[in-house]
């Protein structure tokens, strides 16, 4: 088994704690760089896989960067409020708080076994008070800044949760959490306004150091377009309603319009022949998901109202529908249909035999099969006829402008954020509810709301605290009158939208956090976490950043500079984890066997960090071999240096060979670990042990020598194997603690440059020899000592030399006949 084992751990964690070797220091004159991954939710009792495959390696990334002299800040906390904790509890009886902190105390625990160098002493935990005081005073600022604000809308319902869902939280038109088919419900609640910052949430996209992906998603989930707003007017009535569209030269050939079955219109414009039949379907609808409905696979339905709008551009009555592709959320909540150019349309059309006129063919003027998207030219469009798409967007907007029937307009995919939730185990929205007041902010002295602990939780689709009459009842803080409190929570993403913020003052009680300390170590320079959150995390943690900004609590735009997303560990089946497919790895039971710096090693080299794999058993026991290997090269070496035998002074050739591995290793560890690429990093390394290993063989080792060679070696590991290394850095003669205030090797190019290189001898193209040569020699002086060599002479014998192709510093290739 070698040396190393889980003792070792244990000393250098003890020591490190100890002499608080990692306490960051504010005021260092080094420059700052925040290193931080997402916190982890303390829904089960322990660290899977997954988690360790986002801290460690990023530990080892803020390891190197210690040693390359930044003042590292590295916090760590617990994303502690939510829906598992209250499930957990609903299925068992155990209190959603004692859950938590139970498992949060275990989680600790082994988050410290690992060896990072976290700021514990800046931990925060978003479920004790001192943190969701703060979460509702973020409430309060964006309330007095009409960033917040409370409305009767349709919202995602989970059945199953008992709770409203954000859109983001809908997947395949499913609970993201249980999984149960999402329904719809009209519910007043409370709402961020993130829309507001939606433009510059855009254009500051492109600045970041983000993963194309995840900025294409962004991009997409705020879905900017430009276009116009048409104004129908309905037929024998008073009422009208607005379209939005990005194709107001395709107007000419609307042959009906759509209405979303949550349009406020539908009611009043539906006839009393199609009323039943429309109310059907209005409760089917229900049952859709907005991502659902919006598929461009699924097949369309609808129903018709019976009544007809007028298209504003040449008087036509055109036919009112009703259908669920159209989302109430989304624009106006009603869209023109053109289906001879719209593919949605066109399947509508076709399902429902409604007219195709076409208005758009190819510049060209070639025929083409419907539906056609392209743009072109117009055509059965009166006096537009002939005009380009472009030159007829803007002509029929100005002619609709006159008529006061359409103008210019931006649209955006992004909706607020609905942040109102029915469940327990939540910050309180710290709002109160006066007869005579109305809608009254809880004031600031008065936080937080605490949180009763005696309340009954099981889901009846009403928030729990509602059934808690001494947290209901209050006083009115203006008139002092009976009130009502808020009895919904909030959002655990308002939690996590501003934690980063709390790290650096998470002992602050006067204050959520101080702008100096803030803005001094803000914003975070790595961050790292799981892609899932690309359209929620990462979009609402950018809206409240942006919101502080321009309230005045800080001076920077963006939360995170550089993103990276790791992998995913899969179970050895290749499947994704799960405890029912009992494919499950614990990190705690392979750490107990081969210690914590194996276990992270084998991490960091079997696997791409950004790309992840199936798990093998296989693959840590040969990660934990090279470790054994490497302490086997060291103990020779150590026992060299100490006995002085056969010592020389001089720099011969195997000091040379031994000194190119060196400041290769260097050169690629450095540039590899850099960017997360620690798998070859870490095949780098093994080539260097190697290199060491046959170096000890020789009859005569200059001793001084490679006694720099074991120093930069350990300095080198140090970020992957910390506690291995901490202790064969206080094992080598002459070294003080610790290795990590040791300064990270720099390469010599000098030194990869090599007096001698190996060859390879070709005979017609096949690998028949190798030679070693000086590598300062010309291609003529190449060719002339490949061919003196008494081997190449032997292999070439009673044949024809037609050509000798030299590759420098690769091979020669002899043809003969």
């Amino acid at each position: 088994m070698g040396n190393y084992n889980t003792t070792i751990d244990k000393k250098w964690q003890d020591k490190w704690a100890e002499t608080e070797l990692y306490k960051f220091d504010p005021n260092s004159d080094k420059e700052k760089l925040y290193v931080l991954e997402m916190f982890s939710y303390p829904s089960g009792s322990q660290l899977h896989a997954g988690h360790w495959f986002n801290y460690g390696p990023v530990d080892s990334w803020a390891r190197l960067k210690r040693m390359q002299g930044y003042n590292v800040f590295q916090p760590m906390g617990f994303d502690a409020f939510g829906l598992p904790a209250e499930n957990f509890a609903i299925k068992t009886g155990i209190h959603p708080k004692d859950s938590t902190f139970k498992n949060i105390a275990n989680m600790e625990k082994q988050l410290k076994a690992m060896g990072a160098m976290f700021n514990w002493e800046n931990e925060v935990i978003t479920c004790s008070e001192d943190y969701y005081k703060w979460t509702q005073w973020l409430f309060l600022e964006l309330y007095k800044n009409n960033l917040a604000y409370r409305k009767k809308a349709p919202v995602n319902w989970c059945p199953s949760c008992q709770t409203v869902l954000a859109n983001e939280q809908v997947v395949d038109g499913a609970c993201e959490r249980c999984g149960t088919e999402v329904t719809k419900k009209d519910l007043t609640q409370w709402f961020f306004k993130i829309t507001n910052y939606a433009d510059e949430l855009l254009e500051k996209l492109d600045g970041l150091d983000w993963p194309e992906k995840t900025v294409a998603m962004q991009k997409n989930w705020i879905g900017k377009s430009t276009g116009a707003e048409v104004t129908f007017k309905v037929k024998d009535s008073d009422l009208s309603f607005n379209v939005f569209t990005t194709r107001a030269d395709t107007l000419y050939g609307v042959s009906y319009v759509v209405l979303a079955p949550e349009n406020p219109l539908v009611d009043k414009l539906t006839t009393a022949e199609q009323k039943e039949a429309v109310e059907n379907y209005k409760e089917e609808a229900k049952k859709q998901s907005d991502i659902e409905r919006q598929s461009i696979s699924r097949e369309k339905t609808g129903v018709f109202s019976g009544a007809y709008a007028i298209n504003p551009i040449n008087g036509k009555e055109v036919p009112i529908w009703i259908g669920d592709y159209v989302l109430a959320t989304y624009g106006t909540g009603a869209v023109m249909a053109v289906p001879a150019h719209d593919e949605r349309d066109f399947a509508f059309a076709e399902k429902f035999n409604l007219p195709i006129n076409r208005v758009i063919e190819p510049m060209n003027g070639e025929e083409v099969t419907l539906p056609f998207g392209e743009h072109g030219k117009l055509i059965n469009s009166e006096e537009f006829n002939g005009l380009t798409t472009a030159e007829a967007k803007v002509k029929i907007i100005e002619k609709l402008a006159e008529k006061n029937l359409g103008a210019q307009k931006v649209n955006y995919r992004l909706r607020d954020w609905l942040v109102s939730r029915q469940r327990y185990w939540g910050a309180p929205i710290p709002v109160i509810y006066c007869d005579d007041c109305g809608t009254v902010p809880v004031p600031e002295k008065d936080l937080p709301v605490q949180l009763p602990y005696n309340v009954e939780f099981t889901p009846d689709g009403k928030s729990p605290l509602a059934k808690c009459e001494e947290f209901v009842n209050t006083t009115c803080p203006c008139c002092g009158k009976p009130a009502k409190r808020e009895t919904d929570t909030l959002d655990t993403f308002v939690c996590s939208s501003w934690y980063y913020l709390r790290y650096p003052d998470n002992k602050n009680s006067e204050k959520a956090f101080d702008k100096e300390k803030v803005d001094r170590l803000l914003p975070v320079d790595k961050y790292v976490g799981g892609p899932e959150h690309a359209c929620m995390h990462l979009l609402y943690a950018r809206f409240i950043t942006k919101a502080l900004r321009d309230m005045g609590y800080l001076n920077f735009d963006e939360p995170f500079k550089s993103l990276t997303h790791q992998g995913l560990i899969l179970g050895p089946d290749g499947l994704k984890m799960s405890k029912s497919k009992g494919n499950t790895i614990s990190p705690d039971d392979y750490i107990k066997e081969y210690g914590a710096d194996v276990f992270r090693m084998y991490l960091m080299f079997g696997f791409g960090y950004v790309e992840g794999g199936a798990w093998s058993d296989d693959g840590i026991k040969s990660v934990h071999k090279f470790v054994e290997r490497i302490e086997r090269a060291l103990d020779t070496a150590r026992e060299a240096i100490a006995k002085g035998e056969n010592n020389k002074t001089t720099i011969d050739k195997a000091e040379k060979e031994l000194n190119f591995w060196r400041h290769n290793t260097i050169k690629s560890v450095t540039k590899d670990a850099e960017i997360l690429q620690f798998n070859t990093a870490i095949a780098r390394m093994m080539e260097f042990v190697n290199a060491l290993t046959k170096y000890t063989k020789e009859a005569q080792m200059n001793l001084e020598f490679l006694k720099d060679v074991l120093d930069d070696y350990v300095r080198l590991l140090a970020p992957f194997a910390p506690h291995f290394s901490e202790e064969q850095w206080s094992l080598l003669l002459g070294n003080t603690y610790s290795v990590f205030n040791e300064e990270w090797p720099k390469y010599d190019e000098k030194a990869l440059v090599k007096d001698e290189v190996e060859i390879a001898i070709q005979i017609n193209g096949k690998v028949k020899h190798k030679i070693v040569i000086s590598s300062g020699l010309s291609d003529e002086e190449i060719k002339a000592t490949a061919l003196e060599d008494e081997k190449v002479k032997e292999l070439t014998k009673g044949k024809t030399i037609v050509k000798v192709i030299v590759i420098k510093g690769r091979l020669v290739n002899i043809v003969v006949k």
